[in-house]
Protein backbone atom coordinates (compact mmCIF):
# COMPACT_ATOMS: atom_id res chain seq x y z
CA UNK A 1 0.00 0.00 0.00
CA UNK A 2 3.11 2.28 1.24
CA UNK A 3 4.64 2.02 -2.41
CA UNK A 4 1.44 2.27 -4.12
CA UNK A 5 1.01 6.02 -2.54
CA UNK A 6 4.88 6.70 -3.06
CA UNK A 7 4.23 6.01 -7.13
CA UNK A 8 1.03 8.24 -7.14
CA UNK A 9 2.94 11.12 -5.12
CA UNK A 10 5.96 10.25 -7.55
CA UNK A 11 3.16 10.85 -10.80
CA UNK A 12 1.65 13.65 -9.13
CA UNK A 13 4.94 15.66 -8.78
CA UNK A 14 5.60 14.70 -12.26
CA UNK A 15 2.32 16.11 -13.54
CA UNK A 16 3.01 19.06 -11.97
CA UNK A 17 6.82 19.55 -13.42
CA UNK A 18 5.41 19.35 -16.53
CA UNK A 19 2.72 21.63 -16.29
CA UNK A 20 5.23 24.22 -14.62
CA UNK A 21 7.28 23.54 -18.05
CA UNK A 22 5.01 23.90 -20.04
CA UNK A 23 3.40 27.54 -17.97
CA UNK A 24 7.32 28.50 -18.77
CA UNK A 25 7.58 27.49 -22.12
CA UNK A 26 4.18 29.58 -23.74
CA UNK A 27 4.46 32.20 -20.91
CA UNK A 28 8.08 33.36 -20.42
CA UNK A 29 7.43 36.65 -19.29
CA UNK A 30 9.12 39.53 -18.42
CA UNK A 31 10.99 41.70 -15.54
CA UNK A 32 12.62 45.42 -15.94
CA UNK A 33 13.95 46.78 -12.81
CA UNK A 34 15.42 50.37 -13.56
CA UNK A 35 16.68 52.58 -10.87
CA UNK A 36 19.20 55.51 -12.14
CA UNK A 37 22.09 54.23 -13.62
CA UNK A 38 20.88 50.30 -12.87
CA UNK A 39 18.92 48.05 -15.45
CA UNK A 40 18.04 44.73 -14.99
CA UNK A 41 16.14 42.50 -17.53
CA UNK A 42 15.22 38.98 -17.37
CA UNK A 43 12.20 36.59 -17.93
CA UNK A 44 9.63 36.21 -14.97
CA UNK A 45 10.71 32.62 -13.94
CA UNK A 46 14.59 33.61 -13.94
CA UNK A 47 13.40 36.64 -11.56
CA UNK A 48 11.77 33.59 -9.61
CA UNK A 49 14.62 31.53 -9.47
CA UNK A 50 16.95 34.83 -8.80
CA UNK A 51 14.54 35.85 -5.70
CA UNK A 52 14.70 31.95 -4.52
CA UNK A 53 18.82 32.06 -4.48
CA UNK A 54 18.83 34.84 -2.33
CA UNK A 55 16.18 33.83 0.39
CA UNK A 56 18.06 30.37 0.80
CA UNK A 57 21.49 32.31 0.97
CA UNK A 58 20.11 34.65 3.78
CA UNK A 59 18.54 31.66 5.75
CA UNK A 60 21.74 29.96 5.45
CA UNK A 61 23.94 32.77 6.38
CA UNK A 62 21.74 33.26 9.26
CA UNK A 63 21.81 29.82 10.49
CA UNK A 64 25.84 30.15 9.92
CA UNK A 65 25.67 33.24 12.34
CA UNK A 66 23.88 31.44 15.17
CA UNK A 67 26.15 28.54 14.82
CA UNK A 68 29.14 30.89 15.76
CA UNK A 69 27.43 32.82 18.32
CA UNK A 70 26.49 29.55 20.07
CA UNK A 71 30.20 28.11 19.54
CA UNK A 72 31.34 31.34 20.92
CA UNK A 73 29.07 30.73 24.04
CA UNK A 74 30.64 27.19 24.82
CA UNK A 75 34.10 28.62 25.02
CA UNK A 76 33.34 31.55 26.34
CA UNK A 77 33.57 31.22 30.58
CA UNK A 78 30.98 33.89 31.09
CA UNK A 79 28.72 33.23 28.98
CA UNK A 80 24.89 33.11 29.58
CA UNK A 81 24.57 29.64 29.08
CA UNK A 82 27.94 29.02 31.18
CA UNK A 83 26.54 31.09 33.92
CA UNK A 84 23.38 29.04 33.75
CA UNK A 85 25.55 25.75 33.97
CA UNK A 86 27.43 26.92 37.01
CA UNK A 87 24.36 27.88 39.26
CA UNK A 88 22.63 24.34 38.26
CA UNK A 89 25.91 22.65 39.18
CA UNK A 90 26.30 24.84 42.40
CA UNK A 91 22.60 24.48 43.14
CA UNK A 92 22.85 20.08 42.98
CA UNK A 93 26.27 20.11 44.66
CA UNK A 94 25.38 22.51 47.23
CA UNK A 95 22.45 20.47 48.56
CA UNK A 96 24.03 17.37 48.52
CA UNK A 97 27.24 18.61 50.06
CA UNK A 98 23.93 19.67 53.12
CA UNK A 99 22.57 16.33 53.12
CA UNK A 100 26.17 14.86 53.67
CA UNK A 101 26.71 17.21 56.42
CA UNK A 102 29.76 19.33 54.24
CA UNK A 103 28.87 23.18 55.96
CA UNK A 104 31.29 24.78 54.35
CA UNK A 105 31.01 23.54 50.86
CA UNK A 106 27.49 23.97 50.88
CA UNK A 107 27.33 27.41 52.10
CA UNK A 108 29.72 28.34 49.55
CA UNK A 109 27.60 26.16 46.81
CA UNK A 110 23.93 27.51 47.77
CA UNK A 111 25.11 30.91 48.50
CA UNK A 112 26.33 31.04 44.97
CA UNK A 113 23.51 29.46 43.42
CA UNK A 114 21.26 31.60 45.27
CA UNK A 115 22.83 34.65 43.57
CA UNK A 116 22.42 33.05 39.78
CA UNK A 117 18.85 31.63 40.05
CA UNK A 118 15.20 33.72 39.48
CA UNK A 119 13.72 31.75 42.27
CA UNK A 120 16.57 31.50 44.89
CA UNK A 121 14.26 30.67 48.06
CA UNK A 122 15.55 26.80 48.75
CA UNK A 123 18.75 27.90 48.07
CA UNK A 124 18.60 30.69 50.70
CA UNK A 125 17.17 28.54 52.74
CA UNK A 126 20.11 25.64 52.71
CA UNK A 127 22.61 28.16 52.46
CA UNK A 128 21.40 29.85 56.05
CA UNK A 129 20.84 26.14 57.28
CA UNK A 130 24.52 25.23 56.40
CA UNK A 131 25.56 28.61 58.14
CA UNK A 132 23.55 27.87 61.17
CA UNK A 133 25.17 24.14 61.82
CA UNK A 134 28.81 26.21 61.31
CA UNK A 135 27.52 28.52 64.42
CA UNK A 136 27.35 31.89 61.93
CA UNK A 137 24.21 33.19 63.10
CA UNK A 138 24.68 36.20 62.13
CA UNK A 139 25.43 35.00 58.37
CA UNK A 140 22.23 32.61 58.54
CA UNK A 141 20.26 35.46 59.40
CA UNK A 142 21.50 37.77 56.56
CA UNK A 143 21.07 35.42 54.12
CA UNK A 144 17.22 35.12 55.37
CA UNK A 145 17.29 38.75 55.28
CA UNK A 146 18.67 38.70 51.44
CA UNK A 147 16.01 36.49 50.90
CA UNK A 148 13.18 37.92 52.17
CA UNK A 149 14.24 40.87 50.17
CA UNK A 150 14.29 39.47 47.01
CA UNK A 151 10.82 37.54 47.74
CA UNK A 152 9.05 39.08 49.48
CA UNK A 153 6.07 36.98 49.18
CA UNK A 154 7.43 34.02 50.78
CA UNK A 155 7.48 35.82 53.70
CA UNK A 156 5.96 33.12 56.05
CA UNK A 157 8.33 29.96 54.57
CA UNK A 158 11.04 32.32 55.45
CA UNK A 159 9.46 32.87 58.98
CA UNK A 160 8.90 29.38 59.62
CA UNK A 161 12.54 28.48 58.32
CA UNK A 162 14.03 31.36 60.86
CA UNK A 163 11.66 29.96 63.84
CA UNK A 164 13.10 26.47 63.59
CA UNK A 165 16.90 27.81 63.32
CA UNK A 166 16.33 30.01 66.46
CA UNK A 167 14.51 26.83 68.35
CA UNK A 168 17.82 25.15 67.35
CA UNK A 169 19.92 27.53 68.63
CA UNK A 170 18.08 27.62 72.29
CA UNK A 171 16.51 30.69 71.33
CA UNK A 172 12.97 29.48 72.61
CA UNK A 173 11.74 32.72 72.99
CA UNK A 174 12.56 34.80 70.13
CA UNK A 175 11.28 31.57 67.83
CA UNK A 176 8.10 32.19 69.77
CA UNK A 177 7.96 35.94 68.64
CA UNK A 178 8.85 35.45 65.49
CA UNK A 179 5.69 32.64 65.19
CA UNK A 180 3.36 34.93 66.85
CA UNK A 181 4.07 37.58 64.45
CA UNK A 182 3.27 35.11 61.40
CA UNK A 183 0.07 34.00 63.42
CA UNK A 184 -1.36 37.78 63.72
CA UNK A 185 -0.87 37.88 59.92
CA UNK A 186 -1.98 33.82 58.83
CA UNK A 187 -4.24 33.21 61.71
CA UNK A 188 -5.03 29.99 60.14
CA UNK A 189 -1.74 28.32 59.18
CA UNK A 190 -1.52 25.43 59.81
CA UNK A 191 2.62 24.79 60.17
CA UNK A 192 2.60 28.19 62.15
CA UNK A 193 -0.06 26.40 64.81
CA UNK A 194 2.21 23.19 65.16
CA UNK A 195 5.60 25.15 65.70
CA UNK A 196 3.74 27.51 68.36
CA UNK A 197 1.88 24.12 69.56
CA UNK A 198 5.46 22.38 70.42
CA UNK A 199 6.81 25.07 71.45
CA UNK A 200 4.34 26.28 74.37
CA UNK A 201 4.22 22.73 75.71
CA UNK A 202 8.06 22.43 75.89
CA UNK A 203 8.16 26.48 77.24
CA UNK A 204 5.26 25.70 79.84
CA UNK A 205 3.18 28.65 78.31
CA UNK A 206 0.42 26.45 79.51
CA UNK A 207 -2.37 30.12 79.53
CA UNK A 208 -0.63 30.81 75.61
CA UNK A 209 -1.25 27.07 74.83
CA UNK A 210 -5.05 27.33 76.34
CA UNK A 211 -5.57 30.30 74.14
CA UNK A 212 -4.31 28.35 70.88
CA UNK A 213 -6.50 25.15 71.66
CA UNK A 214 -9.77 26.58 70.17
CA UNK A 215 -8.01 27.34 66.74
CA UNK A 216 -6.35 23.65 66.77
CA UNK A 217 -9.81 22.15 67.16
CA UNK A 218 -10.85 23.99 64.52
CA UNK A 219 -8.41 23.08 62.07
CA UNK A 220 -8.52 19.93 62.71
CA UNK A 221 -4.95 19.51 63.03
CA UNK A 222 -4.88 17.04 65.69
CA UNK A 223 -7.11 13.66 66.01
CA UNK A 224 -9.86 14.40 68.99
CA UNK A 225 -8.22 12.33 71.74
CA UNK A 226 -4.91 14.00 70.97
CA UNK A 227 -6.33 17.61 71.25
CA UNK A 228 -8.46 16.34 74.48
CA UNK A 229 -4.83 15.31 75.97
CA UNK A 230 -3.21 18.38 75.21
CA UNK A 231 -5.99 20.34 76.50
CA UNK A 232 -5.96 18.51 79.67
CA UNK A 233 -1.92 18.72 80.27
CA UNK A 234 -2.40 22.72 79.71
CA UNK A 235 -5.37 22.99 82.12
CA UNK A 236 -2.54 20.63 84.85
CA UNK A 237 -0.19 22.97 84.34
CA UNK A 238 -2.03 26.00 84.01
CA UNK A 239 -3.49 24.88 87.80
CA UNK A 240 -0.06 23.97 89.02
CA UNK A 241 1.66 27.38 88.01
CA UNK A 242 -1.68 29.24 89.37
CA UNK A 243 -0.66 27.59 92.74
CA UNK A 244 2.83 28.91 92.92
CA UNK A 245 3.61 31.24 95.66
CA UNK A 246 4.83 34.72 94.11
CA UNK A 247 7.61 35.85 96.42
CA UNK A 248 5.95 33.70 99.23
CA UNK A 249 2.66 35.28 99.53
CA UNK A 250 0.30 32.20 99.42
CA UNK A 251 -3.29 34.20 99.94
CA UNK A 252 -2.31 35.70 96.29
CA UNK A 253 -1.34 32.16 94.67
CA UNK A 254 -4.49 30.68 96.19
CA UNK A 255 -6.53 33.40 94.75
CA UNK A 256 -4.82 32.73 91.24
CA UNK A 257 -5.48 28.75 91.83
CA UNK A 258 -9.07 29.09 92.44
CA UNK A 259 -9.47 31.94 89.74
CA UNK A 260 -8.11 29.33 87.41
CA UNK A 261 -9.61 26.48 88.62
CA UNK A 262 -13.46 28.42 88.14
CA UNK A 263 -12.18 28.87 84.68
CA UNK A 264 -12.28 25.34 83.40
CA UNK A 265 -16.06 24.10 82.22
CA UNK A 266 -18.23 22.24 85.01
CA UNK A 267 -17.08 18.65 82.94
CA UNK A 268 -13.45 19.54 83.15
CA UNK A 269 -13.56 20.16 87.26
CA UNK A 270 -14.55 16.68 87.22
CA UNK A 271 -11.97 15.23 85.44
CA UNK A 272 -9.88 12.93 88.12
CA UNK A 273 -6.99 14.20 86.78
CA UNK A 274 -7.48 18.08 86.83
CA UNK A 275 -9.27 17.37 90.50
CA UNK A 276 -5.94 15.96 91.75
CA UNK A 277 -3.79 18.37 90.39
CA UNK A 278 -6.51 20.96 91.98
CA UNK A 279 -6.35 19.16 95.02
CA UNK A 280 -2.83 19.02 95.50
CA UNK A 281 -2.52 22.36 94.95
CA UNK A 282 -4.91 22.99 97.67
CA UNK A 283 -2.82 21.23 99.94
CA UNK A 284 0.26 22.82 99.37
CA UNK A 285 -1.00 26.24 99.65
CA UNK A 286 -2.50 24.58 103.33
CA UNK A 287 -5.84 24.45 102.32
CA UNK A 288 -6.64 20.80 103.44
CA UNK A 289 -9.84 21.61 104.58
CA UNK A 290 -11.02 22.74 101.05
CA UNK A 291 -9.31 20.20 99.82
CA UNK A 292 -10.74 17.33 101.39
CA UNK A 293 -14.18 17.83 101.19
CA UNK A 294 -13.72 18.95 97.15
CA UNK A 295 -12.56 15.14 97.25
CA UNK A 296 -15.22 13.78 99.24
CA UNK A 297 -17.95 15.37 96.92
CA UNK A 298 -15.89 14.07 93.72
CA UNK A 299 -15.49 10.67 94.94
CA UNK A 300 -19.71 10.37 95.94
CA UNK A 301 -20.15 10.93 92.35
CA UNK A 302 -17.47 8.50 90.77
CA UNK A 303 -14.72 6.27 92.37
CA UNK A 304 -11.18 6.86 91.24
CA UNK A 305 -8.18 5.17 93.03
CA UNK A 306 -5.78 8.32 92.46
CA UNK A 307 -8.45 10.31 94.15
CA UNK A 308 -8.53 8.36 96.81
CA UNK A 309 -5.02 7.47 97.80
CA UNK A 310 -4.84 11.48 97.65
CA UNK A 311 -7.23 11.70 100.52
CA UNK A 312 -5.28 9.97 102.65
CA UNK A 313 -2.72 12.81 102.71
CA UNK A 314 -4.97 15.38 103.34
CA UNK A 315 -5.84 16.60 106.88
CA UNK A 316 -9.19 17.78 106.78
CA UNK A 317 -10.79 19.65 109.67
CA UNK A 318 -12.62 16.77 111.26
CA UNK A 319 -10.22 13.41 110.96
CA UNK A 320 -13.13 11.21 112.32
CA UNK A 321 -15.66 11.90 109.98
CA UNK A 322 -12.78 12.31 107.52
CA UNK A 323 -11.84 8.24 108.61
CA UNK A 324 -15.64 7.44 108.81
CA UNK A 325 -16.63 8.84 105.32
CA UNK A 326 -13.25 6.50 103.81
CA UNK A 327 -14.55 3.69 105.82
CA UNK A 328 -18.03 3.88 103.90
CA UNK A 329 -16.00 3.05 100.22
CA UNK A 330 -14.62 -0.19 101.45
CA UNK A 331 -17.92 -1.49 101.42
CA UNK A 332 -17.84 -1.41 97.45
CA UNK A 333 -14.00 -1.96 97.04
CA UNK A 334 -12.56 -4.54 99.89
CA UNK A 335 -10.13 -5.27 98.30
CA UNK A 336 -8.74 -1.87 96.83
CA UNK A 337 -5.40 -1.65 98.15
CA UNK A 338 -5.13 2.10 97.47
CA UNK A 339 -8.03 2.33 99.57
CA UNK A 340 -6.96 0.14 102.62
CA UNK A 341 -3.54 2.48 103.02
CA UNK A 342 -5.91 5.97 103.17
CA UNK A 343 -7.21 4.09 105.83
CA UNK A 344 -4.16 3.13 107.30
CA UNK A 345 -3.18 6.73 106.97
CA UNK A 346 -6.24 8.38 108.34
CA UNK A 347 -6.27 5.97 111.07
CA UNK A 348 -2.96 7.32 112.01
CA UNK A 349 -4.34 10.86 112.24
CA UNK A 350 -6.69 9.95 114.46
CA UNK A 351 -4.28 8.16 116.64
CA UNK A 352 -5.61 4.60 116.02
CA UNK A 353 -2.24 2.67 115.78
CA UNK A 354 -3.58 -1.03 115.88
CA UNK A 355 -6.72 0.14 113.21
CA UNK A 356 -3.71 1.70 111.19
CA UNK A 357 -1.61 -1.26 111.60
CA UNK A 358 -4.37 -3.78 110.32
CA UNK A 359 -4.99 -1.52 107.63
CA UNK A 360 -1.51 -1.49 106.24
CA UNK A 361 -1.53 -4.94 106.20
CA UNK A 362 -4.16 -5.75 104.60
CA UNK A 363 -3.13 -3.15 101.65
CA UNK A 364 0.10 -4.86 101.55
CA UNK A 365 -2.01 -8.51 101.13
CA UNK A 366 -3.32 -7.12 97.72
CA UNK A 367 -0.08 -5.02 96.53
CA UNK A 368 3.18 -4.89 98.05
CA UNK A 369 3.87 -0.85 97.36
CA UNK A 370 6.65 1.04 98.52
CA UNK A 371 4.71 3.59 100.09
CA UNK A 372 2.44 0.83 102.55
CA UNK A 373 5.91 -0.75 103.29
CA UNK A 374 7.35 2.59 104.43
CA UNK A 375 4.05 3.67 106.77
CA UNK A 376 3.68 0.34 107.95
CA UNK A 377 7.48 0.26 108.72
CA UNK A 378 7.43 3.70 110.32
CA UNK A 379 4.15 2.74 112.72
CA UNK A 380 5.85 -0.11 114.09
CA UNK A 381 9.46 1.37 114.13
CA UNK A 382 7.14 3.53 116.79
CA UNK A 383 5.74 0.72 118.59
CA UNK A 384 9.07 -1.52 119.34
CA UNK A 385 8.78 -3.78 116.54
CA UNK A 386 11.98 -2.87 115.17
CA UNK A 387 13.30 -5.69 114.00
CA UNK A 388 9.75 -6.39 111.65
CA UNK A 389 10.18 -2.71 110.63
CA UNK A 390 13.44 -3.02 109.21
CA UNK A 391 12.24 -5.85 107.02
CA UNK A 392 9.57 -3.80 105.50
CA UNK A 393 12.24 -0.76 105.06
CA UNK A 394 14.34 -2.96 102.98
CA UNK A 395 11.50 -4.23 100.93
CA UNK A 396 10.56 -1.47 100.10
CA UNK A 397 13.81 -0.27 99.11
CA UNK A 398 14.04 -3.19 96.96
CA UNK A 399 10.43 -2.33 95.55
CA UNK A 400 11.51 1.01 94.93
CA UNK A 401 14.79 -0.07 93.33
CA UNK A 402 12.38 -1.98 90.64
CA UNK A 403 11.36 0.85 89.52
CA UNK A 404 14.78 2.92 89.02
CA UNK A 405 16.76 2.64 85.59
CA UNK A 406 18.70 0.15 85.28
CA UNK A 407 21.93 2.23 84.90
CA UNK A 408 25.40 0.78 85.92
CA UNK A 409 26.85 1.91 89.18
CA UNK A 410 30.41 1.73 90.82
CA UNK A 411 31.64 -0.84 92.53
CA UNK A 412 31.06 -0.81 96.48
CA UNK A 413 34.00 0.50 98.45
CA UNK A 414 36.29 -1.72 100.19
CA UNK A 415 36.38 -1.93 103.94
Amino acid sequence: MKRVYLLLAVLLAAAALALLGLAIAEHKGYVLVAYQGFRYESSLWAFLALVAVLGLLLYGLRLLVRLLLVSIGLVNPWSRLHRSRRARQASEQGFLDLAEGRWVRALRHLRRAAEGEPQPLMYYLGAARAAHKLGQYEDSDALLEQALQRLPDAELAIALAHAELQEERGQAEAARETLEVMLERHPHQRQVLRQLRRLYQQGGAWSALLGLVPELRKQKIFAAAELLELEQQAWRGRLAAAGKPDEGDAESALANLKQAWHQLSAAQRQEPELLAVYAEQLRALGAEGEAEELLQHALKRAYDQRLVRLYGLLRGADPARQLQVAEGWLQQHPKDADLLLTLGRLCVQNQLWGKAKEYFESSLVFQRHPETCAELARLLTQLGEVERSNRLFQEGLGLLDQRLSGLPLPEPALP
